[in-house]
C-alpha cells in the first residue's frame, strides 16, 4: 500500500526501502515505523512510502485521515480493499493468538494442543513451499512482544530445519511444536522480571533459567505431547559441552529435536529487538553460531 508519511502510525511496516538523497537507504524494507522513524521521514521530505496492509500487531492498517470508500474517485493507490491472507499476514495473527494463549496460561489456564495445532498447522506446512520468509519475518519482533514472535518464529524455523535434514513430516511438526512451546514457562516467571527494560540481575536470570523445567511441567500430562517434545522442551538451552541449562546435560544426552529448537532459538534472539539488546543481522548471526556451536548462552 502506497501512503504518504503524514497517513503513517507506530507500528506500519515498511514493504520497500526508503531513500533520501544518497544511494544507501535511510530505513530498509522490513523496518516497523516508529514514531522516531516517521519523524525522520517528514525531516527528509520523503513523498510517498509502501507499506503493508497489516500493523506490526496483526491489527488492520487504516491510513489517517482515509476517506470512507463511498467517498473515494481517484485514490485507487492508497485504497483498502481487502487485507490479503499471505504469509506475513498470517504470521501476525498467529503471534496475536499465541498472545492470548500464553495470557490464558499466566492466569492458570491448561495447556490445550488442540488449540495450538489450530494456529500452528498451516503456517508449518506452508512454510516448507515457501521459506523466503523466514529472511524476513524476524523484522516484524518488536519489544513489547517478543516472547510471542520468539515462540512463534522458533517454531516455524524449526520446522523448516528438520525438513532440511530429511526427517518425515510427523517429526519435522513435532519439533515445530518443541520450539513453539519450549518457552511456555516463562508464563510461570514474574512479569516484573520479563517487564524489565535492562539487564537481569544474577538471582533474576537464575529464575528465568528455569522456565524450560516450568514448560516441561506445564506439558508433561498433556494429551497430545510426545517425549521427544518434552525432551526438547526441557533441553533447548542445554549445549554440547555440558554448559548449558538447567541441568548442564552434555552431547551424549541431547536429543537431536531439542539441538534444532537451540539453532533456531539462537537465531531469532539475536536477529531481534530486545529491550537490552540490539538485533544482529542474519548473516552475523549465522557466522557466530558457525563459530560457537552453540557453546555460548544466547
Amino acid at each position: 500500500m502506497k501512503v504518504k508519511p503524514v497517513q503513517l502510525q507506530n507500528g506500519c511496516i515498511l514493504t520497500k526501502d526508503v531513500y533520501g538523497l544518497s544511494d544507501s537507504p535511510i530505513i530498509k524494507r522490513n523496518t516497523v515505523l516508529t514514531n522516531n522513524l516517521i519523524e525522520m521521514l517528514h525531516f527528509f521530505l520523503v513523498d510517498f512510502v509502501e507499506v503493508e496492509t497489516v500493523l506490526a500487531n496483526g491489527e488492520k492498517f487504516i491510513p489517517i485521515g482515509m476517506k470512507s470508500k463511498r467517498d473515494r474517485k481517484d485514490d485507487n493507490d492508497l485504497a483498502i480493499e481487502h487485507i490479503p491472507k499471505d504469509y506475513h499476514y498470517q504470521y501476525l495473527e498467529a503471534v496475536k493468538q499465541f498472545k492470548k494463549l500464553f495470557q490464558n496460561w499466566q492466569a492458570g489456564q491448561l495447556v490445550e494442543m488442540v488449540k495450538v495445532r489450530k494456529i500452528f498447522i498451516h503456517l508449518f506446512e506452508q512454510i516448507i513451499n515457501e521459506p523466503k520468509h523466514l529472511l524476513h519475518l524476524h523484522h516484524y519482533t518488536n519489544k513489547e512482544d517478543y516472547l510471542f514472535h520468539h515462540s512463534v518464529y522458533v517454531g516455524i524455523l524449526s520446522v523448516y530445519l528438520g525438513h532440511k535434514l530429511q526427517f518425515s513430516k510427523g517429526d519435522w511438526l513435532q519439533i515445530g511444536f518443541s520450539g513453539v512451546l519450549a518457552d511456555i514457562g516463562i508464563a510461570k516467571v514474574s512479569p516484573a522480571i520479563l517487564q524489565k527494560p535492562g539487564p537481569l540481575t544474577s538471582i533474576e536470570f537464575e529464575e528465568v533459567k528455569k522456565h524450560p523445567i516450568h514448560s516441561y511441567k506445564m506439558l508433561k500430562h498433556v494429551t497430545g505431547i510426545s517425549d521427544s517434545v518434552l525432551l526438547s522442551v526441557l533441553q533447548h538451552h542445554e549445549r554440547l559441552n555440558g554448559s548449558g541449562y538447567p541441568l548442564g546435560t552434555d552431547a551424549n544426552k541431547l536429543h537431536i529435536f531439542s539441538q534444532i529448537v537451540a539453532v533456531a532459538d539462537v537465531y531469532h534472539a539475536m536477529t531481534s529487538e530486545r529491550y537490552y539488546r540490539a538485533k544482529k543481522s542474519p548473516y552475523q548471526v549465522l557466522e557466530a553460531i558457525s563459530k560457537e556451536q552453540l557453546c555460548g548462552r544466547a
